[in-house]
C-alpha cells in the first residue's frame, strides 16, 4: 500500500518542507538551553496552579472533566476580554475566540483566509513555526524585510505597487509581531503602525497581530494594532503561554465577528474545558499586574546577564540588538554558518536556533543565530555564551 496516495494535496505539500523542528538535533539534557523560549521554570506557578485545581474540582467536581460542564471557560473568556480592555483593545463576546495556544490561533487565521490561489505576506526574520503554519496553506508567499523599527512599511508599499502592476498575487493576510519580535526582539515604531494599517486598508489585505510578548516590555511600546485598528483589518492573537505557563495552552484570537464566526466553524477541538477552568480559577486569585511586574524584573535581569556574556565573550566582528523585553536577542556573526555549528555547539555543552530557520529564503540567515534569556539561570547563560563565544572565534 502507498501510503502517500491517500494524502490530500496541501499535506503532499507541506511534507516537501523541512520537518518541523528539525533545527533540534536531540538536544542533550547537560546542554545549556538558549535555543529555549519557554518561561524559567521558577517562575511557572505550578503551586498556584495546583491550588487553583484542587479549588475547581472541589466546588465543581466532576463538571470541569466534560465536554463542557463547567461555567468557567465562559468565566476565563469575560478575563481576557478584560485584560485585553488593558491594551486598548475592546471586543465582544462574538469578537474574540479561545484558542489552544496561539499556534492554533494562527493556524485557523491561515485555514480561513489562505489557499492555493491566495498569498500570505511575512517579515524576515518571522517566527518560524508561523512559516511553517503558511506553507502548509499556500506556496505564495512574500517576504518583507525588517529591521531596529520593525517591519519595513515603505518597502512593503513598494513591493505591492510592484506586484500589482505586474498583475502577481497581492497578500490576503500579513504576519507580524509588532512587540518584541520573536526572533529579532524589535518593536514596530508608532509611525509604522499606522502605515502598515494605511497599507492594508489601500491593498485590500488583513494583519495577523502575533501579541505573544506584548505584556513582558520592560519600557513603554506603543499599542497594539488592533487597537488602533478602526476598519476591522487586525487579527489580534494572544496567549497565556508567557506569562503563566504554555502546557495550559490557553489563546485567544480576537477579530470582526465574521471572521470570528468563520474561525470557530473549523475550531474543532472541542476547547479545553478542564485547563481553561483552573486558568479562570487562577487568574480569579491572582494580581496580574503584581506577576507581570515580577516577571518583567526576573527577565531584564536574565537579559542583561546574557548581554554583557556577549559583550565579554563573542568575536569583535559580531553584534546584537538590545530587546526591551520579550525572551530573545538575535546574534549576527559574519562569516558564521551557524546551522553547520549547531553539531559543535551541541556537542561542546550549548544549544541555540540557527537563523536560517526564521527566513523564506534561509540562506538569508545564515550568519544569525537566536539566543534565548527566558528559560536557563544566568550563571548557566554565562557559561553557555562563553562556550559559544569559543566556537565562534574559531569561525570567524
Amino acid at each position: 500500500m502507498q501510503a502517500e496516495s491517500f494524502f490530500s494535496d496541501h499535506v503532499k505539500k507541506a511534507l516537501t518542507n523541512d520537518p518541523p523542528g528539525e533545527w533540534m538535533p536531540d538536544v542533550p539534557k547537560a546542554c545549556i538551553p538558549l535555543h529555549s523560549g519557554y518561561p524559567n521554570p521558577a517562575l511557572v506557578p505550578d503551586k498556584e496552579l495546583k491550588e487553583a485545581a484542587s479549588r475547581l474540582l472541589d466546588e465543581e467536581r466532576d463538571l470541569p472533566l466534560h465536554y463542557m460542564g463547567s461555567p468557567r471557560p465562559a468565566v476565563l473568556k469575560k478575563q481576557i476580554q478584560k485584560r485585553l480592555a488593558v491594551r486598548g483593545i475592546h471586543c465582544r463576546d462574538d469578537e474574540l475566540i479561545v484558542t489552544s495556544g496561539a499556534c492554533q490561533a494562527i493556524d485557523l487565521a491561515a485555514r480561513v483566509f489562505l489557499d492555493e490561489q491566495t498569498a500570505a505576506a511575512v517579515e524576515a526574520p518571522a517566527y518560524m513555526e508561523a512559516l511553517e503554519i503558511f506553507k502548509n496553506y499556500t506556496p505564495h508567499m512574500m517576504s518583507v524585510p525588517a529591521d531596529q523599527e520593525g517591519l519595513q512599511t515603505e518597502t512593503l508599499a513598494l513591493m505591492l505597487e510592484e506586484r500589482k502592476r505586474k498583475g502577481l498575487v497581492l497578500p490576503r493576510l500579513l504576519y507580524t509581531i509588532p512587540a518584541f519580535q520573536n526572533p529579532a526582539g524589535t518593536v514596530m515604531s508608532a509611525k509604522r503602525r499606522t502605515r502598515l494599517l494605511q497599507l492594508a486598508e489601500t491593498y485590500d489585505f488583513l494583519i495577523l497581530e502575533d501579541d505573544a510578548y506584548g505584556e513582558l516590555g520592560f519600557t513603554d511600546i506603543p499599542p497594539p494594532l488592533k487597537a488602533m485598528d478602526q476598519n476591522g483589518r487586525v487579527l489580534y492573537a494572544g496567549s497565556l503561554s508567557k506569562v503563566i505557563a504554555p502546557g495550559m495552552r490557553i489563546g485567544w484570537i480576537a477579530g470582526n465577528a465574521s471572521f470570528i464566526k468563520a474561525l470557530s466553524w473549523f475550531k474543532k477541538d472541542l476547547d479545553h474545558p478542564f485547563s481553561q477552568a483552573v486558568t479562570a480559577v487562577y487568574l480569579e486569585q491572582t494580581n496580574v499586574e503584581e506577576r507581570l511586574a515580577a516577571l518583567r524584573e526576573a527577565y531584564r535581569s536574565k537579559r542583561d546577564v546574557l548581554l554583557a556574556a556577549l559583550e565579554q565573550y563573542l568575536p569583535e566582528s559580531a553584534s546584537w540588538n538590545v530587546p526591551d523585553g520579550g525572551y530573545f536577542v538575535w546574534v549576527r556573526v559574519p562569516g558564521a554558518d551557524t546551522s553547520a555549528l549547531l553539531a559543535r555547539a551541541l556537542s561542546s555543552g550549548v544549544s541555540y536556533v540557527p537563523g536560517k530557520y526564521f527566513f523564506l529564503n534561509q540562506k538569508d540567515g545564515a550568519e544569525y543565530l537566536r539566543l534565548s534569556f527566558s528559560y536557563a539561570g544566568k550563571a548557566a547563560i554565562k557559561e553557555g555564551v562563553q562556550k559559544l563565544g569559543r566556537l565562534l572565534e574559531n569561525e570567524v
